[in-house]
């Protein structure tokens, strides 16, 4: 004898009746039917990766940057590994963020660069007292200049490469609005800007490339004495001068040797009438 729970019964005559239906169904009617059951099953499919999509964009955190993060992040990345080592990939990286995010700041690397060179740049420019006299005003750009391309040396080849960009213009207008207040006549201001701006970034260049060149726990004082010895070693009739200044080599201060440069352009810009 079976025992049939409530509602067996019904369950069983329905599957009986689709049995029954389905041997008196037509053809147009059973089409329609799988053509339901197949659009129901494909709609199920496609809203799953639609709504995991739209999650994905909404876990995204680009409202948190700003340019000036940008930028900064890039003067990281440049210090750190140089030119090579700053992509828009590489940046996203650093920052935790998305490709697009950066690019909705910056069009590419050529105006990260620009725009890195620019923020160290104005910083120099920002410690300039305002009152400091035009000589001494000069001194204190070239200096602030030499000691940034020191600490970034990427900046002294990108203030070349752009000369248009406002860095560079700062350094111009900040040294040629000194000269103007020396009184150097008009005629001879181009050539006298152009002299000190050259020589700055000239041996700011050379300083911070020389840095790179020898490994960074390089000891200073011992690479100088041995190119000092080497110096005084040579012959005497045909390296006279060389051998003598063998042991102002040695002992040199590349800043104050870099400042010293300043004032012998300075006083002969002063004979200038």
């Amino acid at each position: 004898m079976q025992v049939q729970h409530a509602g067996e019964g019904e369950a069983a005559e329905a599957c009986a009746d689709d049995r029954d239906g389905g041997r008196h169904r037509g053809p147009l009617r059973m089409f329609m039917e799988h053509r339901s059951i197949v659009l129901e099953r494909c709609s199920s499919h496609v809203k799953v990766p639609l709504m995991a999509k739209k999650t994905h964009r909404v876990e995204r955190r680009t409202d948190a940057l700003s340019r000036e993060r940008i930028i900064a992040a890039a003067i990281e990345i440049l210090d750190a590994g140089g030119e090579g080592a700053l992509t828009v990939r590489a940046l996203a990286a650093h920052l935790a963020t998305g490709s697009g995010a950066i690019y909705w700041h910056v069009a590419d690397k050529s105006e990260l660069l620009a725009a890195a060179t620019d923020e160290v740049i104005a910083r120099v420019m920002s410690e300039v007292g305002g009152g400091a006299r035009p000589r001494e005003a000069i001194r204190s750009v070239a200096l602030g200049v030499f000691d940034a391309i020191d600490v970034h040396p990427w900046v002294g080849a990108q203030l070349f490469r752009e000369p248009w960009r406002p860095a560079m213009l700062e350094i111009i207008e900040s040294i040629g609005g000194r000269l103007q207040a020396l009184g150097v006549p008009p005629a001879a201001q181009f050539d006298s800007a152009s002299a000190l701006v050259h020589y700055i970034l000239g041996v700011a260049g050379q300083n911070a490339a020389n840095a790179r060149v020898h490994a960074p726990d390089t000891d200073r004082s011992a690479f100088l004495a041995s190119v000092a010895a080497q110096w005084e070693a040579l012959d005497p009739a045909k390296y006279p001068f060389v051998r003598q200044m063998a042991a102002q080599l040695r002992d040199h201060d590349d800043r104050a040797q870099f400042l010293a440069g300043i004032d012998l352009i300075l006083a002969g810009i002063g004979t200038v009438r």
